[in-house]
C-alpha cells in the first residue's frame, strides 16, 4: 500500500512549482506508481475532491477533533484514509455528529503535522495546490501514456477524474472507448465564452453560424427511452417530479431515444418569461406540484441533440446534430435560430431576443462537436448588460441597518492556470433584507477563517453580479476590478466550476478596451 506521505508530498511539490510541465510530470509520476485500487483516489485527493463527493464535515468539527500533538513518522497509507472517510460518510442518525468527531480524531492522531496540513483543506473543499481538472487530465494522458485527445474525449462522460484515471491506467485505450454518453447518465452540459457583440462572434466564429436566443431560464438535460423520460439540471439533479408537463411534452417526441440539452422557463399569460427566481421556484417544489403547474407552467426549448436512435451524436458536428433535434422535436418547443454570416441580420434577431424578454442571444459555429463540461470556445453568449458569474471568497459585516449580517462580499475568478480565485471587487449593492438574511446563513456554513470584520469561507456560492465595466487596477492582483458591481442574483443552479473564469474576465476586458466609443457592450 502507498503511504498517504507520499502523496502529499507530491502535492507539496506541485503546489510549489510554477511549471505547468513539472506539476504534469509529478502528478503523473505518482499515478504511474500506484496500485490500480489507489489510483482513482489519489486522483480525487490531488484535484480537491473526495470520491465520497461531500461528506458533512466543516471547518469547526475538523478544529475540534484536532490532537495537541502529532506523531514525527508517517503510519497513513491512501487506502486507510478512503476506508476511514467512507465509513465517516455513512454514519446517520441519532449520535453522528459525536461519531464523526471521534472518528476524525482516530484520523489525525495518526496524521502527520505535514499530512494534517492537506487532509483539513482537502477535507473542508479548501485544498488549492495547482492540480486542476485539466492538469490531472494531462498527468493521467502521460502516466498512461495515451492521447491527450482521447483523455479530454473520456472526461466528458467519466463523471469524475478518479474513473478517468483508473480506467485509463488499469484498461488502457480500450477502457477509455466504453466510456461515452449514456441513457439516464446525465453529462455535466457544455458553456459558453463571451463575446461583446455579433459582429465580434462573427469574427471569432469560423464558418457558418448559428444565433440562438438566450433565455434567462433553467438549463436542463433530458433523457427518453420509450415513455420512460427523466429531466436534469445542469448541477445533474434530478427534477422530474417537479415538472411534469415537459416530462408528458417529451414523451410525444417521436424517436425513441434521445437526450436532449435544452432551457426550461416560466412562462406568464402574456407569453413572457418570469425572472429567472421565479421559475426557479418550480426546481425547488417537492409538494403540490400540481397547483405550482397550474399557476406557474413552465415550457421548455430545446437547442442541442446528444443521443439519438441508440448512439451518442455528441462528435457529430452542430450542423447535422441540429437536423436530428428539428426531426424529433416539434417546431413549437425548438429554440429560435438564426444561420447567418451577415451582422445586420443578426443584430435584428438580437433585439428580436431582447424585445420577447430574453437576456440575448447565443453565438455557435455549426461544424463543432458538443464538449460535454468544457467552456467551449465554439460557443458564444452575447448579453444586453456586462454580467459575470463570480464566485464569492469572503463577506464583511454589515453596518447600521445590516449589522449582525454579513453584507460586503469579496467576490473573485478561477484563474485556471495557477488553481487559485483571484478577487476582482466588492460590493454589497442589490441585497434585500430576505437575501441578507439568507448569505449571512449560508456563507456563515462555508466559514474557513474571519478576523474582526471578515469571515472568509469555501469558494462555493456562485453569484451573477452586473457591472458597469471593467477598469485596469494595481489594487487586486489580477490587474483588473469591476466598476459599479451589484448583485442581481445567486445562481443557486450553477457550481463553483461552472462560473466564468479569470481568462473569460480577461477576455471580456479586452474586447471592452478595443470597443468603439458608445457601442453596445452586447
Amino acid at each position: 500500500m502507498t503511504a498517504l506521505a507520499e502523496l502529499v508530498a507530491t502535492s507539496r511539490r506541485v503546489g510549489a512549482s510554477r511549471s505547468r510541465l513539472a506539476k504534469v510530470a509529478e502528478l503523473a509520476g505518482l499515478l504511474k506508481s500506484l496500485q490500480a485500487g489507489e489510483i482513482g483516489i489519489a486522483a480525487h485527493y490531488l484535484s480537491g475532491t473526495l470520491p465520497q463527493g461531500r461528506i458533512g464535515v466543516g471547518f469547526a468539527q475538523l478544529q475540534s477533533a484536532m490532537p495537541a500533538t502529532a506523531p514525527a513518522s508517517a503510519q497513513l497509507s491512501i487506502a486507510d484514509v478512503d476506508a476511514a472517510l467512507t465509513q465517516l460518510q455513512a454514519l446517520t442518525g441519532r449520535g453522528a455528529a459525536a461519531r464523526r468527531l471521534d472518528l476524525l480524531h482516530a484520523l489525525f492522531t495518526r496524521a502527520t503535522a505535514d499530512e494534517r496540513d492537506f487532509l483539513v483543506p482537502l477535507l473542508g473543499g479548501e485544498l488549492r495546490q495547482g492540480a486542476l481538472g485539466g492538469l490531472m487530465i494531462e498527468a493521467t494522458a502521460q502516466a498512461a501514456g495515451l492521447p491527450i485527445a482521447q483523455l479530454r474525449r473520456a472526461a466528458m462522460y467519466a463523471g469524475d477524474l478518479g474513473t478517468l484515471a483508473r480506467c485509463a491506467l488499469t484498461e488502457g485505450a480500450g477502457g477509455l472507448e466504453k466510456l461515452s454518453l449514456q441513457l439516464f447518465s446525465p453529462v455535466v452540459p457544455m458553456l459558453a465564452q463571451t463575446a461583446s457583440d455579433v459582429t465580434e462572434a462573427l469574427a471569432l466564429l469560423s464558418g457558418e453560424v448559428a444565433f440562438e436566443w438566450k433565455m434567462d431560464g433553467a438549463r436542463i438535460q433530458v433523457h427518453k427511452r420509450g415513455t420512460e423520460v427523466r429531466i436534469y439540471t445542469r448541477s445533474l439533479k434530478d427534477v422530474t417530479e417537479a415538472i411534469p408537463e415537459v416530462v408528458e411534452s417529451v414523451r410525444s417526441f417521436s424517436l425513441h431515444t434521445l437526450v436532449l440539452d435544452g432551457e426550461a422557463i416560466a412562462i406568464d399569460e402574456n407569453g413572457r418569461p418570469h425572472p429567472f427566481q421565479v421559475t426557479m421556484r418550480r426546481f425547488g417544489r417537492k409538494l403540490e406540484v400540481e397547483r405550482a403547474r397550474a399557476t406557474l407552467p413552465v415550457q421548455a426549448y430545446f437547442f442541442d441533440c446528444l443521443f439519438a436512435d441508440d448512439r451518442p451524436v455528441v462528435a457529430l458536428p452542430a450542423g447535422e446534430r441540429q437536423q436530428l433535434l428539428a426531426a424529433a422535436v416539434p417546431a413549437p418547443q425548438l429554440m429560435p435560430r438564426l444561420v447567418t454570416p451577415v451582422a445586420t441580420e443578426a443584430q435584428a434577431f438580437y433585439r428580436a431576443a431582447l424585445a420577447a424578454g430574453h437576456e440575448g442571444v447565443m453565438a455557435k459555429s455549426m461544424g463543432s462537436a458538443y464538449e460535454a463540461g468544457n467552456r467551449g470556445a465554439s460557443w458564444l453568449k452575447i448579453k444586453r448588460a456586462h454580467t459575470l458569474d463570480l464566485v464569492v471568497l469572503a463577506a464583511e459585516w454589515g453596518h447600521g441597518r445590516r449589522t449582525g449580517r454579513l453584507s460586503n462580499l469579496h467576490l473573485g475568478a478561477l484563474d485556471a492556470t495557477t488553481g487559485t480565485y483571484v478577487m476582482l471587487g466588492k460590493t454589497f449593492k442589490g441585497l434585500t433584507d430576505e437575501l441578507l438574511e439568507w448569505q449571512t446563513r449560508e456563507l456563515l456554513a462555508r466559514e474557513v477563517s474571519r478576523d474582526a470584520l471578515t469571515v472568509r469561507v469555501r469558494p462555493e456560492l456562485v453569484v451573477e453580479t452586473a457591472f458597469s465595466d471593467l477598469q485596469a487596477s494595481t489594487r487586486y492582483p489580477g490587474g483588473m476590478a469591476l466598476r459599479l458591481a451589484r448583485v442581481k442574483r445567486y445562481r443557486t443552479d450553477k457550481e463553483a466550476g461552472q462560473a466564468d473564469t479569470l481568462q473569460a474576465v480577461r477576455h471580456l476586458f479586452a474586447s471592452q478596451a478595443s470597443a468603439p466609443p458608445g457601442q453596445e457592450s452586447g
